[in-house]
This record gives C-alpha cells, sequence and structure tokens, in this order.
C-alpha cells in the first residue's frame, strides 16, 4: 500500500436546502425540516395518490399519512423551472433536479426532486490526473457522485490551473437552473443545450465556436455523443465525462458507447499466432486508442477505480484477463491511500504482468497507436514536489523514467555529440520507440525537460500550448514538431534532428517498423508494397494495385506507402478488398 499525504481538510458542502424546501406543500416542508437526518437527504418523491416519500442515505420515511393530490403536484410544479425534453425542471440558482412522470394523455402524475449539492474537496483522490491534462471517464451507479466529482472538476481547472472550461450542460445539473451558473462550477462557462437529443451538436459547437481547453459533458448515452467526443479528443482538446455503466467491462458490451473505449472488432488470427496465443481463430480486438485516456469507476463516494491507461485495460479485458487497476480511497482527514491491484488471468495460457507473459496484452491492429506489443510496467517513482506549471506540461504525453546520472556523450560521425536526449510530448510511446529501436538512432528518451536536447511534440499540442513553448525558449531547447503520430511522421522528424535525411539518397522504408511480429504473411505484404513503390509508382508515375489482404494487413501497408509521401486507398468488397497505389 502506498499513501499520498495531502493537506487536511474537510469537505464543504453547499446545498440551498432551504430553496428546495420552499417548492413543497407546507405538511410536507415542515416534516423535512424537522428531521434530525435532514443533512443526509437525497430526494423526495411524489407520486400522486401515495404517501410522499424522503428518502435518505441510510433509510425512506414518509412525509404525513395524506395522499399526493393534484393540488399538491400542481403547487410544486409552479414553484420551478420549465420542463425540458428530458423532463427535468429545476430552481434557478440552484444544482437540484426535479424531474417529471407523466401519463399517457402528458399529465405530470409524480416529481421526483434530487437535492444537488456542491462538494468541494472530492475530488482529492484524482487531482494527480486531472493535472495531467488527460482525458477523464467517470463510470458509476445513479447517485455515486459522478456529477458532483464533475461540478468539481470544472471548478479545478478552471480556477486553479487557470484553464479555459466549457461545460456541455444538458439538463443544467451540472452549473444549476436559470441563465446564471451556480458558483460552484468557478470561472467555467456554461453552455445550455435546448433538446437532448442536440447535446452532440452543443459540444461540436463549443468547440468550434468557443476555443476551450477542456470540455466537460455529462451522461454520454448515444451514439452521436461518442462520435463528437471523439471528435472533440482528436482536436487535442481535453475531455472530461461520465457514461452510463458501473464499470469499463459494461462499456465494452455496450454498442453504442464502445466506441468510448476504442471500439471492439472480431479479428480473424492465422492458425500460428491462434496457437501462440492459445486462443480461438476469432478474437475480439480493440479498435482504434480510446477517446478517453483515464478511467475512474466511482464505487463508493470515497472509493474509487482507477485506471490510468484505459487503453491497456481493454486489451487485458478483451484477452480474458482481470486488468491491474488502483483502488484509491480518502478519510475525513483528506488522506489518500493507494492499493495497486496486479493483472490475473482467467484463461488457460496468459498470465498476470509478472509473470512471463504468454500471450500479448495489446490488440496487433495498427490502428491501436502504439499498444501492439506488451510493455514492462515502469516502475512508481515518488512523486516530487513539481511547478504546477511544469505539471501542466505533461498534457497529453506519457510517463518515462528520468535518465539516472549526468549525460553520457560519444562524438557522432561529424562530430556531433550522441546521443541526443529528446522529450517527447504527446508521442505514442511505442511508436518513438520502435523508430529508435529499428534504426539504431542515437536516442535517449527523457523525462525531464531541464535534461533535453531537443522536444519532439505534436504539432496540435504545440499550437494549443504557449506554455510549452515558453518553457522551452526560456531553456534554449528547440521544438521539433510531428505532423501526425505515426511511424513515418515519427521517423521522417527524428532523421532531420539528427540531420540524417539526405535529399539525395533513395527513401527506403524499413519494413520492420510497420509490423510488430516476424509474420511471414506480414513481412510478404509489406515487401510486397515497397517493391510496388520504388519499381513502379515512382519511376514509372504508374498506378499499382496490390493483392488483396485483410484489413489489418492494409493498414500496415497504407503506414509504408504514407512514408513515400504518396497517396494510396482500399476497394473492392472483402475477402478481395485491397490496395492501390497512387504516383505523386
Amino acid at each position: 500500500m502506498t499513501q499520498n499525504q495531502i493537506p487536511a481538510h474537510r469537505m464543504q458542502i453547499t446545498d440551498n436546502l432551504d430553496e428546495l424546501l420552499g417548492i413543497f406543500p407546507t405538511v410536507i416542508r415542515d416534516k423535512i425540516e424537522a428531521h434530525p437526518q435532514k443533512d443526509n437527504l437525497i430526494e423526495v418523491v411524489m407520486d400522486l395518490g401515495r404517501l410522499p416519500e424522503a428518502r435518505f442515505r441510510n433509510e425512506v420515511c414518509y412525509l404525513g399519512e395524506k395522499p399526493i393530490s393534484k393540488e399538491d403536484l400542481q403547487y410544486s410544479i409552479e414553484r420551478v423551472g420549465i420542463f425540458g425534453g428530458d423532463n427535468r425542471a429545476g430552481i434557478e440558482r440552484t444544482l437540484h433536479r426535479i424531474s417529471a412522470m407523466r401519463n399517457r394523455a402528458g399529465d405530470i402524475i409524480g416529481l421526483t426532486c434530487r437535492i444537488g449539492r456542491a462538494v468541494f474537496g472530492t475530488i482529492v483522490m484524482i487531482r494527480d490526473l486531472i493535472e495531467t491534462g488527460g482525458s477523464i471517464l467517470l463510470l458509476g451507479r445513479p447517485g455515486v457522485g459522478k456529477t458532483t466529482a464533475l461540478r468539481e472538476i470544472a471548478r479545478v481547472l478552471a480556477d486553479d490551473l487557470e484553464k479555459r472550461v466549457v461545460i456541455i450542460d444538458t439538463s443544467n445539473e451540472i452549473a444549476g437552473d436559470g441563465d446564471i451558473p451556480h458558483p460552484a462550477i468557478g470561472r467555467a462557462r456554461r453552455m445550455q443545450v435546448a433538446r437532448p437529443e442536440l447535446q452532440h451538436q452543443v459540444m461540436i459547437e463549443a468547440v468550434e465556436n468557443h476555443m476551450p481547453e477542456v470540455i466537460v459533458i455529462d451522461e454520454i448515452g448515444t451514439e452521436l455523443e461518442a462520435l463528437a467526443a471523439r471528435t472533440i479528443a482528436e482536436r487535442g482538446v481535453q475531455l472530461v465525462g461520465t457514461a452510463h455503466g458501473n464499470a469499463l467491462e459494461n462499456l465494452i458490451k455496450n454498442p453504442t458507447l464502445s466506441d468510448l473505449v476504442g471500439g471492439i472488432q472480431a479479428v480473424t488470427l492465422g492458425d500460428d499466432e491462434a496457437r501462440r496465443r492459445g486462443s480461438q481463430k476469432t478474437v475480439l480486438e480493440r479498435k482504434a486508442p480510446p477517446t478517453f485516456a483515464i478511467a475512474v469507476e466511482m464505487l463508493e463516494r470515497q472509493k474509487w477505480i482507477v485506471h490510468e491507461d484505459t487503453a491497456q485495460t481493454i486489451d487485458s479485458l478483451l484477452r480474458g484477463i482481470e486488468p491491474g487497476s488502483q483502488i484509491r480511497t480518502v478519510d475525513d482527514s483528506g488522506e489518500v491511500s493507494i492499493v495497486e491491484q496486479e493483472a490475473v488471468s482467467h484463461i488457460k495460457g496468459v498470465q498476470s504482468r509478472n509473470s512471463n507473459i504468454v500471450a500479448p496484452l495489446s490488440p496487433r491492429g495498427w490502428r491501436a497507436s502504439g499498444k501492439m506489443t506488451p510493455i514492462a510496467p515502469l516502475s512508481r517513482k515518488k512523486k516530487n514536489k513539481i511547478n504546477p506549471e511544469f505539471e501542466m506540461m505533461l498534457e497529453g504525453s506519457w510517463q518515462t523514467q528520468d535518465p539516472s546520472g549526468s549525460k553520457i556523450r560519444t562524438p557522432g560521425p561529424n562530430g556531433e555529440d550522441w546521443p541526443v536526449y529528446i522529450y517527447p510530448y504527446g508521442i505514442g510511446r511505442s511508436q518513438i520507440e520502435r523508430v529508435i529501436d529499428v534504426l539504431d538512432l542515437p536516442v535517449v528518451l527523457t523525462k525531464d525537460v531541464d535534461h533535453a536536447d531537443a522536444v519532439v511534440a505534436l504539432r496540435s499540442q504545440i499550437k494549443h500550448h504557449s506554455r510549452l513553448r515558453q518553457l522551452a525558449k526560456t531553456r534554449n531547447i528547440a521544438i521539433h514538431a510531428v505532423k501526425s503520430n505515426t511511424i513515418p511522421q515519427i521517423t521522417r522528424t527524428l532523421r532531420q534532428l539528427l540531420q540524417l535525411e539526405d535529399p539525395n539518397a533513395t527513401n527506403t522504408a524499413d519494413v520492420r517498423l510497420f509490423t510488430t511480429a516476424s509474420n511471414d504473411d506480414e513481412i510478404e505484404a509489406l515487401e510486397e508494397a515497397r517493391l510496388a513503390v520504388e519499381q513502379i509508382v515512382i519511376p514509372q508515375g504508374q498506378p499499382v494495385e496490390l493483392l488483396p489482404r485483410s484489413s489489418k494487413i492494409r493498414k500496415m501497408q497504407h503506414e509504408l506507402v504514407e512514408h513515400y509521401h504518396l497517396e494510396s486507398n482500399s476497394f473492392g468488397e472483402e475477402p478481395n478488398r485491397r490496395l492501390r497505389i497512387y504516383p505523386a
């Protein structure tokens, strides 16, 4: 068990309970005010012809002996806001939510009046994850505090980290009812949604019109909203959201929302690969990088399970392995405890992360963006006190161990100081390490900017983070931009940085860069594409069609063609779908 000590404090709670009590008939209001557990009230239920109920954290009690009448319901309806398309209303400048039940004629016959509380200090368990800038997905059952945590995260990002935060508030539950948002969200801005079905449009509008650094969204529940979330994440905007489901496993089984965790596809393995994995020939794999890099399962209000690498967790689940995770708890004094759980296999032939891996824990599809081979877990380094400005630079980046000791230099072929120490920012770890290893480049990756000779960063990250540019300028460190997170682009940038690019040299690709295993089919297909480019497309200026291949291999061929600055596309129907390469 490891423990991170944070300053002792007590959570501050603002519930505006008097405003909610004001919408109830006198008898109900008096009963609630006299109840000893009033501060723990969760919701009040008013159903036509039934006794009103007050639901507390540990009990349910009736509020009087008189059933609810139409007059009682009308009394409350007149004192709240307008019910929208989602049958929800609120009270202006408060966080309370009043939800309606209607009969077949559309008349309201029941009300669920839920207490909205702004709880300050709820996110100490994941404060370090929020500051990294990675997108975070919160999961949990209703009532566990997802919206409360979302509200606090928005305030911390806007006030403490001084980011431009926009909240997409579909039901006015995050920032309260009315045109003026509740003070609980701090400096964050709020965009209201006219109708629930337009939520995905407002998400895109927020990015296009208001230049946010962070988008906060509650209850991602449709395929269009999941697609909008992916579009936002690909534009370099940090996402913080919630989704229906108690755990990541629920999202894998949900075809509507599976894209949030990368999407799931069935892949047919070759005989050798199936035997090596000890699995069936048809297996499930992740299609793409997850929209949310970090996932949090909220078991209880003060006990959360954290998956710091959503991609690794999904890959493990698809291989029948109980993924490793962190169980984080916090006590009343504000002390956070972190318990590490190791991966446990549930299928024959696959072992835990601390054992000799029989089958890789990651998909072998190229679009899985650097998760194609198993990676040994990094040692957890005790957190030092780091400048908040330096902490914010880690958005989109990945963790590596700091080089021990001073730099070791050897002269290069032209008298250069080799190796070159590089700080990667927003670049896939597996890709950049693969380029360095395969091409045997004199490069050492470092996590310390002060220790670096250069910064290699994704172009979109540089554009959105002026602090990175400022920090590199003050330390007189050059920033080299990578157009996209692909092997050809990373290769090109590293070779230019090392001045290894010879404009007169033949631009021959090393096929080892584009495959993760010595699979004969993959090597043969990549060699076919290389020869077609170098012997026909470039010298003769003629397009070439390759032999039919699987979608996985075609993706590798597309990457190889990109290395030559050429274009290609797939055409034809399966199983005869194949690649066509065009001259420049």
